[in-house]
């Protein structure tokens, strides 16, 4: 970890299970804590102050995209150079938990989806996703071929409830004929750098669904 370095935070309500999400980043540390801008709640885009001994499941993004997470908990209010900033435990090495190593995150999820090419259109959903392609069902009756440049719409709903509309031109890289249906594998060819952030995390949500119950 490295200042400068964004920070996500989540907390658990004991009684509802309910998450709420937060942002902060990362402006000094020493060998016993993590010093953290005040974290901001993602849903209402406010300031939030947390007693001492509020746990956390903190995650961020290190070299190479490689995700991690680890528990801490809230160890005060401090001023650094006349800025308010949380204390959180700096954890130990071997509490650092790795969730994925590789650049994209591909997640298997059901996303809305609009696809267009030349004289063809029609609406679907995915079966994985990642920030470098997508999968997603074909309708009987439309026909592709490999190498084809498509237009697609994507609509993410994120974990706080808000929207995300993405639109990118992606290449068909395999058509999957199966009993149950077909398939095309697509890679993004032409798509910005924030729309890209944007599915990383939301895979990055997708999956810690899955992976929040191992450090439970």
């Amino acid at each position: 970890m490295k200042i400068g370095m964004a920070l996500s935070l989540e907390v658990s309500d004991p009684d509802s299970g309910e998450v709420s999400k937060y942002r902060s980043k990362i402006i000094d540390q020493n060998k016993q804590y993590l010093f953290i801008n005040l974290p901001i709640d993602t849903h209402t885009d406010k300031t939030t102050f947390f007693r001492e001994g509020t746990q956390f499941t903190a995650v961020y993004i290190g070299d190479g995209q490689s995700v991690h997470m680890f528990k801490t908990q809230a160890a005060g209010t401090y001023r650094l150079d006349n800025i308010p900033a949380l204390a959180i435990q700096l954890p130990d090495a071997e509490q650092i938990k790795t969730i994925q190593r590789r650049r994209f995150v591909r997640v298997k999820t059901a996303v809305d989806v609009a696809v267009h090419g030349k004289n063809l259109g029609f609406t679907t959903v995915t079966q994985d996703i990642s920030a470098g392609g997508l999968s997603i069902v074909l309708p009987t009756g439309i026909n592709v071929k490999e190498k084809e440049i498509l237009t697609v719409w994507l609509v993410l709903i994120m974990r706080t409830g808000e929207y995300q509309y993405i639109q990118a031109a992606a290449e068909v890289v395999r058509i999957n004929h199966e009993k149950n249906g077909s398939r095309i594998s697509l890679k993004f060819k032409e798509i910005t750098n924030a729309a890209q952030q944007k599915i990383i995390r939301f895979c990055f949500d997708e999956q810690l669904k899955t992976r929040r119950k191992e450090l439970s």
